[in-house]
């Protein structure tokens, strides 16, 4: 009988041990806590961000690539390549879109 009150001692043990460990959120969990959202990648310039979007990062809701030709006039262009359309991303790349018609590192 000496084994069974001893193997019920280490199964007393190991209950209370995980217990413990759940009542304090010790160490049970494997890894970090993800953050909920990711901060958005800043490419370091165009050709960073042509690699992963071909079309460039644009706004949600632009549906035409704006050209500004020399002698003033706008012509709208359809749109060119795979475009992702975020608005997170395209505002951590700004700075890429030159002539500011909500696509950054667009073809024209």
């Amino acid at each position: 009988m000496p084994t069974t009150a001893l193997a019920r001692t280490r199964v007393t043990f190991v209950a209370l041990a995980v217990a413990a460990g759940l009542t304090l959120g010790g160490g049970l969990t494997l890894g970090g806590a993800a953050p909920a959202h990711a901060a958005p990648k800043a490419y370091a310039n165009c050709t960073a961000v042509q690699k992963a979007f071909s079309g460039g990062i644009a706004r949600p809701g632009v549906k035409v690539n704006l050209v500004k030709k020399s002698n003033g006039t706008v012509e709208k262009r359809k749109l060119k390549g795979t475009v992702k359309f975020d608005k997170a991303l395209y505002d951590a790349n700004a700075k890429m879109d030159r002539d500011k018609d909500g696509i950054a590192c667009e073809k024209s």
